[in-house]
């Protein structure tokens, strides 16, 4: 007598695990009869590891975890995870909100490590459908496997994103031809290297090039470096903060984008750098401030230059430097500068796997071949089938890789693969209107417990999210 086995179909499965996909499994835990699987090549989770200077904080409230927001009685929030490990009464004595982005790190690490739907060293390599259902085949600790889902939650994040123009530099650098040319993904492990350099170069005018600049600007006079600091932009501007302006980050915002015309979209999103791209002010009083301490004892070998883009650039042998052609966009003018290294703080840039190659029929996309995304985050041409996360800039807008919006995406991403209100969606948090007003439009309030499809959160109570504020992230 011979007895079969039905195999094991997972309700979905997430491919990637860094912040987003991950605040996902620990909103999901919870939930009865909701089966998922979270698979992420790595072997561990570890945020930005090229980023994590010491002093490096997030640029939002620790509210912003991978749960609040969804769910505040959650075991999995950062308050919890203070608690555990014995530093709750230290945070609150330190009067900060912000978190260290070391402290951020452990504390998804802490997290990650309680999950049992969560896989480490596991690869997809491939990804088809038949009948229904998405095959997984991956390479896991023990070999090869298919795993088989439902639903698919992308995740995989963003890669570093290097200019066209440094391209000949770069692959210069890499055939071991060339100088030392590396992205600030990779900033920490390289940083001895740098510094043995009599000149550097950063490349971007973010957050990211604001704080490399200021770490090498404070050991300019131990190593005798020249520090150079180059952005296209008119300034070295602040991360817009005001609280009006902190309301777009919304489930309303978020709306009212969505709504727009691509061509309208398109158009903002490069018009609102300003929201998400900036430089902390305070970083940007520091730099002064130490700029103008270093002066007291004369000139400071460093030069910040803005409305510069980079043409181009070549490595010089002979001279053992790199040569950047940049062109002022105000005056029209070319010129030129050499470095021995340059750092290319340049931001990231969503691409898509090559797992997808299988599944392409399966995938909505717009005119531009980029993902048709719905309002619901869905990107599939069956609605609810395939997710993304931070991969919609273009048509959710600015708010994509915000740390706060995070916990509300989920939100409506459970929703769609459970078919129930998991955590009650906020619909109206914002006092302003971004839209024409209309008629019938909700006004703000909290979340009746009787909303139409809401049930209790998994610790027996209703959970509101609010959007916050927007950091740079991987997903």
């Amino acid at each position: 007598m011979s007895t079969s086995t039905e195999p094991r179909i997972f309700d979905f499965a997430g491919i990637g695990v860094g912040p987003f996909n991950l605040g996902l499994a620990a909103l999901s835990e919870p939930v009865d009869g909701l089966d998922g699987v979270f698979l992420e090549q790595r072997e561990s989770f570890d945020w930005h590891p090229g980023m994590m200077l010491e002093p490096a904080h997030l640029q939002v409230p620790f509210m912003a975890d991978l749960v609040t927001l969804a769910d505040p009685t959650s075991p999995y929030s950062f308050l919890n995870f203070l608690k555990q490990t014995g530093r709750l009464y230290r945070f609150y004595i330190r009067e900060n909100f912000y978190p260290l982005r070391a402290e951020y790190n452990q504390y998804c690490q802490w997290v990650a490590g309680q999950l049992r739907s969560v896989r480490f060293s596991t690869a997809v390599l491939d990804v088809t459908y038949d009948a229904g259902v998405y095959r997984l085949s991956v390479e896991g600790p023990d070999g090869p496997e298919v795993l088989l889902a439902r639903r698919l939650v992308l995740g995989t994040g963003t890669s570093p994103y290097v200019p066209a123009s440094c391209d000949g530099i770069v692959d210069a650098a890499a055939d071991g031809g060339g100088g030392l040319v590396l992205h600030n993904a990779d900033y920490l492990s390289r940083k001895s290297e740098l510094q043995a350099k009599r000149s550097i170069t950063i490349v971007g005018s973010g957050q990211s090039a604001a704080e490399i600049y200021y770490e090498l600007l404070q050991d300019i006079d131990t190593y005798g470096y020249q520090l150079n600091w180059v952005t296209r932009s008119g300034r070295f501007f602040p991360l817009e903060y005001t609280k009006l302006t902190l309301e777009m980050t919304s489930p309303e915002y978020v709306d009212y984008f969505h709504g727009l015309p691509q061509d309208q979209r398109d158009g903002l999103i490069k018009s609102q750098k300003n929201l998400y791209k900036g430089i902390n002010s305070e970083l940007i009083d520091a730099i002064y401030d130490l700029l103008y301490t270093k002066s007291l004892a004369g000139m400071v070998d460093t030069q910040l230059l803005t409305h510069s883009s980079l043409t181009g650039a070549a490595w010089d042998q002979a001279a053992g430097s790199h040569t950047l052609r940049l062109r002022h966009g105000e005056q029209g003018s070319d010129y030129v500068l050499d470095s021995e290294a340059v750092v290319l703080a340049t931001g990231y840039t969503y691409r898509e796997p090559d797992f997808l190659a299988g599944i392409q029929d399966r995938i909505a996309r717009d005119s531009a071949g980029r993902f048709a995304v719905a309002r619901n985050y869905s990107t599939s041409v069956e609605p609810g089938e395939l997710f993304v996360q931070n991969a919609e800039l273009h048509t959710h807008g600015f708010v994509t890789p915000d740390l706060g919006m995070a916990a509300y995406r989920n939100s409506c991403i459970l929703r769609e693969i459970a078919g129930r209100e998991v955590y009650p969606v906020e619909r109206s948090i914002a006092f302003q209107q971004f839209g024409a007003p209309q008629p019938d439009a909700p006004q703000p309030g909290p979340v009746s417990a009787s909303v139409p499809g809401s049930v209790s959160g998994p610790a027996g109570r209703s959970a509101e999210p609010v959007p916050a504020q927007t950091v740079e992230v991987s997903a």
